[in-house]
């Protein structure tokens, strides 16, 4: 348990692949707070079952990704009652679907705020502690759409390769500090995200569920299989090691080797 001792806040993480890292970080002893909205029940049993794993705490934080004031009441929460966070994994998003014209201007602000403001807003609170403790790790979850686009998913794409540029400033910054920051990019993963933009993308392009599945979500990625979150965590547990401290301003894809071409 290479963790132990350490504190993880991973955001948008109750379901998915950040569900995915909070057990990935736990099981190495890591004490994880979790966040992201859905039934209460549900919510406490991961929670139970993190703290279980790790033999630490493991908390829940409700906090709304599209406010600041949130964000940052997360960051001090985690700090008193767990320590650090020693371990950011910025990882809420939003996805929606549409060509550009007919984007709607709600869903434009929500996905910008949630895919990328958030992620300032949790860096900016998080890297004091992390200064003073000369340690860290941020890992922002960004998406092969942060090197390539893709139509009908302007918001998306924008935030991912803005998600990209803020990891390198980041890295920049805090390379003399102890603290690494990485991005994460994969392919496509099957989540409760995927799952929900296929409606969409079926209306967006006149396909059907399948023909979405097979020629748009896996025909850029060569190996015609989507990637798991527990692939994606993984990588994420190696970047957490010291044998990565060099590993820094990084944008890792994990995509099957879509972006290769």
């Amino acid at each position: 348990m290479f963790l132990k001792g350490k504190t993880a806040l991973v955001t948008g993480s109750t379901s998915g692949i950040g569900l995915a890292y909070a057990r990935a970080l736990a099981a190495e002893g890591a004490a994880v707070m979790i966040n992201g909205f859905g039934p209460a029940e549900a919510i406490e049993q991961e929670r139970a079952a993190l703290a279980a794993a790790s033999g630490a705490d493991a908390f829940h934080s409700p906090a709304d990704m599209t406010r600041p004031d949130e964000i940052a009441a997360m960051v001090r929460e985690c700090a008193d009652k767990l320590g650090g966070p020693d371990i950011l994994i910025n990882n809420a998003g939003i996805q929606h679907v549409a060509p550009v014209e007919e984007f709607p201007l709600d869903k434009w602000d929500a996905i910008i705020a949630i895919n990328l403001s958030a992620a300032f807003h949790a860096i900016r609170a998080a890297v004091p502690g992390m200064k003073m403790r000369k340690w860290g790790r941020i890992i922002s979850t960004a998406s092969a759409h942060s090197l390539v686009a893709s139509p009908f998913k302007s918001a998306y794409v924008t935030a991912k390769h803005g998600l990209a540029g803020l990891t390198k400033t980041v890295a920049l910054e805090l390379a003399e500090h102890g603290i690494t920051a990485n991005c994460i990019s994969p392919g496509y993963v099957w989540t409760p995200l995927v799952e929900k933009q296929i409606p969409d993308t079926m209306k967006a392009r006149g396909l059907t569920r399948e023909q979405v599945m097979h020629d748009v979500l896996l025909a850029g990625q060569p190996t015609r299989q989507f990637v798991t979150a527990e692939q994606v965590a993984a990588l994420a547990l190696h970047l957490c090691r010291d044998e990565s401290a060099q590993i820094t301003g990084s944008n890792l894809s994990m995509d099957g080797g879509w972006t290769a071409a």
